[in-house]
């Protein structure tokens, strides 16, 4: 038991009734309102009930396969195509709209004379972004999203943390989420972040490999109520997969994007812009006569929580040779590549060239990633 002063607790009381008077005056005005304007307060209050559009999924970009877009770029072309149908899908940048691709094209910017703007100028100012978008999905009906670099989300953890502790929906698009960035150099490059962010409990992180699993990202993250989803996106361009070969899809987490022609030998495992390299890998293999079977794994915790027997479909325990491909540390993937797997990663920081450049140089090559596969067979 607290000792609650009587004072305190007469003035607490009289605050309540202040507010049970408030909001019945704000009910009343609403009545008011919703008679005049039907339509109007029947979108708001289902706004305020998080509800959503039937088949709003249905108006995503598709992609055809073949050379692609930037994963960010990409992204961008959701949000625009969402904004239309999901007219409470607000949000902006900490200055660096044109390049994390988060503005909504067909809408003004938000500011005291236009308060009909979607597009936010949050200023270079990462923590009070995440912490405004925290505020608005607390108090309902809007859609945040907010957008940075990846490695940027440093400044964010507080705030993203809180989102997943308070179990809120607020969408983060972070770009530039390798050393793929090129000659910005290591201060930029993010090497930790997507490890350190999947460590967040009920954090959804995506790190998508091509067009269209952007655009199944997004559909995760509009249907996710119960917590936050990043978004890690590139900014150079990947190519579009061939789905025909596809057991699976992107909204499970993890699916098979090249299924080897008999029992496999080993499974390349990789995330972004690594799953084609995976792609180009599991050929050189099979001119071998070594069967890879390639899982895109464009999300950790979304895989996680499928059933046990699409996680053995994806990953069967009886194959343990395994490799995992991402451009970050390699500190967790012994979850999916068990005690006989390898990885290819980077443990260290980035540096300043052209991406090619830093690929090779970091041992994203196909070489490389064939001399792990030895190494594990």
């Amino acid at each position: 038991k607290f000792h609650v002063p009587v004072s305190v607790a007469e003035h607490m009381g009289g605050i309540a009734t202040e507010g049970v008077a408030a909001r019945e005056a704000w009910d009343d005005s609403f009545s008011a309102y919703a008679s005049v304007y039907p339509e109007l307060a029947s979108e708001y209050n289902s706004w305020m009930m998080g509800e959503t559009p039937e088949g709003w999924a249905s108006v995503l970009p598709e992609f055809e396969p073949g050379p692609g877009l930037a994963t960010r770029s990409a992204s961008g072309k959701c949000i625009n195509a969402l904004a239309p149908v999901l007219g409470n899908l607000f949000g902006g940048s900490a200055d660096l709209a044109g390049s994390n691709n988060s503005r909504i094209n067909e809408s003004e910017d938000f500011d005291p004379a236009t308060r009909s703007g979607r597009n936010f100028n949050f200023g270079v100012r990462e923590h009070a972004m995440a912490s405004m978008c925290n505020g608005m999905r607390l108090h309902g009906g809007i859609r945040p999203y907010c957008a940075t670099f990846l490695i940027f989300s440093d400044y964010m953890r507080p705030a993203i943390r809180l989102s997943a502790l308070m179990g809120i929906g607020v969408t983060y698009v972070f770009t530039h989420d390798s050393i793929g960035l090129g000659q910005d150099g290591p201060t930029h490059q993010p090497v930790e972040q997507l490890m350190t962010l999947r460590a967040i409990p009920n954090c959804t992180v995506i790190r998508p490999a091509d067009s269209t699993e952007t655009a199944a990202a997004w559909k995760l993250a509009i249907e996710n109520t119960t917590g936050p989803v990043l978004l890690a996106l590139s900014r150079q361009k990947l190519n579009n997969m061939d789905p025909s070969e596809h057991v699976g899809d992107a909204t499970r987490g993890a699916y098979i994007v090249r299924k080897s022609a008999e029992e496999p030998d080993v499974i390349l495992i990789a995330t972004g812009s690594e799953v084609n390299l995976a792609l180009e890998t599991a050929k050189v293999l099979a001119s071998e006569d070594i069967n890879a079977t390639v899982v895109s794994m464009p999300s950790w915790s979304v895989f996680d929580s499928q059933d046990a027997a699409y996680r053995e479909l994806i990953l069967p325990e009886r194959v343990t040779a395994r490799v995992s491909i991402e451009a970050g540390i390699t500190m967790g993937w012994e979850r999916y590549i068990g005690s006989h797997g390898a990885s290819v990663g980077i443990d260290s920081f980035g540096a300043s060239a052209p991406a090619e450049e830093l690929f090779e140089k970091f041992g994203f090559t196909v070489a490389n990633v064939v001399s792990k596969v030895r190494s594990v067979l």
